[in-house]
């Protein structure tokens, strides 16, 4: 009898949740609680296996949020063919070529990102269809050195200390921060934390 192969082929995806019901449900209150409380920073709760350029958390996400009926747009760094498989076999989303065509964008590289407009911000008398944008960033920490936010979910306020964005990313924070009720949701995922900015959040240096 031939010996099972060590490693899988390249075709076939990496596994998603061990326990999809229990687990999606966990990194769903982590992702509610970060949104929410913007400032404060989510542990990974559960393990996930995302293939790489796609860190844990920004995966964690997509198994969570994602589903058949969720238009996904990947930037450069992550539009590879092993996370289009990855995202099609465990999400069954539908991935789209324009940024502003995605209900949820996925973003590799975030010291590109200077530009939030470029995504969905929902038309005035729908404003809940604005996309969700996930960037990818390579360090978070709260601390007083960091991005002051003030807003609904903060008491008074919360600082943000946040490794890999575009110096830019801020100043496009605020612009859309100033559309409410439009504008974008967006998550900020290291491999193991994560941290939620609404678009009420209001940032300052």
């Amino acid at each position: 009898m031939l010996d099972k192969p060590a490693t899988a082929p390249d075709d076939i995806p990496l596994p998603g949740l061990a326990d999809p019901v229990h687990d999606a449900q966990r990194l769903f209150r982590a992702a509610l609680n970060a949104l929410s409380r913007p400032g404060t920073i989510e542990p990974l709760p559960v393990p996930v296996a995302a293939p790489p350029p796609l860190n844990a958390w920004a995966g964690a996400l997509a198994l969570t949020l994602i589903d058949g009926s969720t238009p996904v747009w990947l930037d450069a760094p992550l539009d590879t063919p092993a996370v289009r498989t990855w995202l099609r076999f465990h999400c069954g989303c539908r991935l789209v070529d324009a940024p502003q065509a995605a209900a949820f964008a996925l973003v590799g590289d975030g010291a590109a990102l200077a530009d939030l407009s470029v995504f969905a911000l929902g038309p005035p008398e729908y404003p809940c269809y604005s996309a969700t944008v996930v960037v990818q960033v390579t360090g978070l920490a709260t601390g007083q050195a960091g991005r002051r936010l003030t807003g609904p979910g903060i008491a008074d306020e919360a600082r943000l200390e946040v490794s890999g964005l575009a110096d830019g990313f801020w100043r496009a924070l605020a612009d859309n921060g100033a559309l409410y009720p439009e504008g974008v949701d967006v998550f900020l995922a290291a491999p193991d934390a994560l941290a939620g900015l609404p678009r009420s959040v209001m940032v300052e240096d």
